[in-house]
């Protein structure tokens, strides 16, 4: 196996474990693959036996219905996880995970990421308050779904790609986020997206500078009763 710490830190039983060590390197259990834009990482459907951590890149996550209709459930980043689901039982794959920009992905076997959760304390403070975080932002995500329009959805989308709340300004968001994307992550069609977007630019909410810019403005159409 692979080095799982830095070997300047000892404490009672050795080497201490360091989680982004873990992260960012491979070993009989965990793989990187560096994934060219349109890899898909996984599909909708294929057993689900392994997490996915992003150490670089952009991963769009996306449902498909029986009778063919298609939605973004998620767009992730760097130092986000997928596949988190085997952990506690899901044996299929409900989504499927596609590259949107080059990344760089690893992939730890589910024994593996098990056996870590238990032994090592410093992974699970790591992991746990990710997994909360993401559960929070589900339930968010229903609530939007459930009782606001699609402007107001599609201003909540961009504000959360922009990180708005962070620390720092917002970023600029990557060109690969379409608004074929934006319409399947917001729930509505793209001539929607394209008109709600217009209108945004033309209130300067928006801009074009530099690729896809969000100004904190856009947020008074969340709170737009």
């Amino acid at each position: 196996m692979g080095p799982l710490a830095k070997p300047t830190k000892k404490n009672k039983g050795g080497i201490s474990f360091d989680p982004q060590v873990f992260l960012a390197t491979v070993g009989v259990a965990r793989t990187i693959t560096q994934c060219p834009k349109d890899y898909k990482i996984f599909s909708q459907g294929d057993p689900a036996e392994s997490v996915f951590y992003i150490q670089q890149g952009k991963v769009k996550v996306k449902v498909k219905s029986k009778q063919g209709k298609e939605a973004v459930i998620a767009i992730l980043g760097e130092g986000d996880f997928l596949g988190e689901a085997c952990l506690i039982g899901q044996t299929v794959c409900l989504a499927t995970a596609t590259a949107i920009a080059p990344s760089s992905i690893l992939r730890i076997e589910k024994n593996e990421m098990l056996r870590v959760l238990h032994e090592e304390p410093k992974f699970s403070d790591l992991f746990i308050p990710y997994v909360l975080s993401r559960n929070v932002r589900a339930q968010e995500d229903l609530v939007d779904q459930l009782f606001n329009s699609s402007e107001q959805r599609l201003a909540r989308t961009l504000l959360l790609l922009a990180h708005y709340g962070k620390e720092g300004t917002p970023e600029t968001i990557v060109p690969e986020i379409n608004q074929e994307t934006l319409a399947g992550m917001v729930g509505t069609t793209r001539s929607h997206v394209n008109f709600f977007m217009n209108k945004f630019k033309k209130l300067g909410f928006i801009d074009y500078k530099d690729g896809l810019r969000v100004h904190r403005s856009l947020l008074n159409i969340v709170l737009h009763d």
